[in-house]
């Protein structure tokens, strides 16, 4: 056994161990504790928990290949998700936290958006638990795909065992999900985010300490004879750059596993240390992934990009700067960052099957430990179903799987400006919500079929103009908010600090 391998064993036997303890721990709990943690977590765990299950693979992965393949203008996104990242700890969670308790203690999205405005009719939030199943059983297949590749690359005794890759990966997330749910994927996730930054943070540092970088290569030709210019400002990228790098940073108010982090949170008053945590993280690793990609462009640039390698530039600094069990260690903060977004996806995909379609529709005097157990179900449905996607050769398995790279911007347009509205306008109503969900859903899949390739510019920036507008249009046109509803607004804006 190579000392990277062990590595990743212990890791492994960490998160599973972690699983087992919230199991026996939390297990005569009910929905509220399974799915939401008995709103009971830290704030410290809430702020590493949300930006682990946010950045998956792609930020040691990808966000560094495109940079070093692409050029800074790629920088834009890291600067997009920065200010995403920011704008929603400063001005949602806290307001979510106490929206959610005041609108009859909501534990998920669509229920939020039901009892926020008092709804009788269930038909947005069956529908936004149906759009959250699907998509997020194809975001879990897609984070099954990203560990199954990680493993077959640090691991060589898997390689041509892709099936058998995949089933280590997936078995070990459903394993600590299924038996802890919110309170294991957090405090792995915890870990998980930890390890992330940490190895985001030592490659730079050891490369600049030991190192001397000869920035004169950040300039070569190509075996084809051009001269490949990496021009290290990222002011001089294109509008398109700019505009849809900042676009990205909208689909945070609209992600359902980022803010179900907010509504978990044990106390409102709590979030302002979280936020501090989290912006400080993610400013971190997206100025460590910058500088791994300007690092990798000197020293591996022209050999992994011919090669079409890129996103490898993690593993190569890894494997070449360190001993084989702290490279095995850094290799596994790839491993986590998949796990940790596959297994919140994993886990809001079954909390909106079960609290708003199980038990309201078939079983509304289901018990706690019905739904709980019913909660697992169907966190092993979707993972079996997302094992098959991920493991399927055909055709359109891969249109599915190519799906996920929109499916941020469709989430940010079809529910982020309804959650703002939400959260500061007291005038919105159920219809105009209904509006703005529908209408930015819409736009955002005509941009992407009909003008993204032609503008370049990325669809969620117009689908989330046009669901504020739809959203506050058809709010106006309607008639006022009830008294009822009028009062949820207040609870939650007048609640004393705790």
């Amino acid at each position: 056994m190579t000392a990277e391998i062990l590595a990743f064993i212990l890791y492994f036997a960490l998160v599973l161990g972690i699983g087992l303890f919230f199991f026996f721990r939390t297990k005569s709990g009910g929905e509220k504790d399974y799915f939401l943690g008995g709103r009971a977590m830290g704030p410290w765990v809430t702020a590493m928990s949300a930006q682990a299950s946010d950045m998956s693979g792609w930020l040691l992965m990808g966000f560094p290949g495109s940079i070093l393949a692409l050029g800074m203008g790629k920088v834009w996104i890291g600067i997009g998700l920065s200010l995403g990242t920011i704008a929603n700890w400063i001005f949602v969670a806290k307001r979510l936290r106490r929206f959610s308790s005041a609108a009859n203690d909501a534990i998920t999205l669509p229920q939020y958006l039901k009892n926020r405005f008092a709804a009788k009719n269930p038909a947005l939030q069956i529908v936004c638990a149906v759009v959250f199943l699907v998509f997020f059983t194809i975001y879990v297949a897609s984070s099954f795909v990203a560990g199954k590749t990680v493993l077959l690359k640090v691991v060589p005794q898997l390689e041509g065992k892709e099936t058998l890759a995949l089933a280590i990966f997936a078995l070990i997330i459903i394993v600590y999900t299924f038996l802890g749910g919110f309170k294991a994927v957090c405090w792995t996730d915890f870990f998980q985010g930890m390890m992330m930054l940490i190895a985001l943070l030592a490659i730079p540092i050891i490369v600049l300490l030991f190192k001397d970088p000869d920035m004169t290569k950040l300039t070569f030709s190509l075996s084809d004879g051009t001269v490949n210019v990496f021009d290290p400002n990222p002011f001089h990228a294109s509008w398109q750059d700019i505009i849809s790098g900042l676009g990205w940073g909208l689909g945070y108010f609209g992600m359902p596993h980022i803010l179900v982090r907010f509504m978990s949170i044990k106390k409102a008053s709590m979030v302002k240390k979280s936020a501090t945590v989290a912006i400080i993280w993610v400013l971190l690793s997206f100025a460590a992934a910058i500088a791994i990609a300007i690092l990798g462009r000197i020293y591996y640039g022209q050999e992994l990009v011919e090669a079409g390698l890129q996103e490898r530039v993690f593993i190569y600094f890894a494997s070449d700067l360190f001993p084989p069990f702290i490279a095995g260690l850094l290799l596994s903060a790839i491993v986590a960052a998949a796990m940790s977004t596959a297994d919140s996806q994993l886990l809001v995909a079954s909390s909106s099957f079960t609290s708003d379609i199980y038990k309201p529709i078939f079983r509304k005097n289901a018990s706690n430990k019905e739904v709980l157990w019913i909660g697992r179900v169907v966190v092993m449905l979707v993972a079996v179903v997302a094992f098959f996607i991920a493991n399927s050769r055909g055709k359109g398995a891969a249109a599915i799987m190519n799906m996920v790279e929109n499916a941020w911007g469709g989430f940010g347009a079809a529910f982020g400006p309804v959650i703002i509205l939400s959260l500061f306008w007291k005038r919105t109503t159920y219809k105009g919500a209904i509006a703005g969900v529908v209408g930015g859903a819409v736009v955002d899949v005509l941009w992407l079929t009909l003008l993204s390739a032609k503008t370049g510019v990325y669809e969620i920036v117009p689908g989330f103009i046009c669901g504020l507008i739809c959203c506050v249009v058809v709010s106006l046109i309607d008639k006022a908010p009830s008294k009822e509803v009028e009062d949820i607004y207040v609870r939650a804006t007048g609640a004393v600090e705790d």
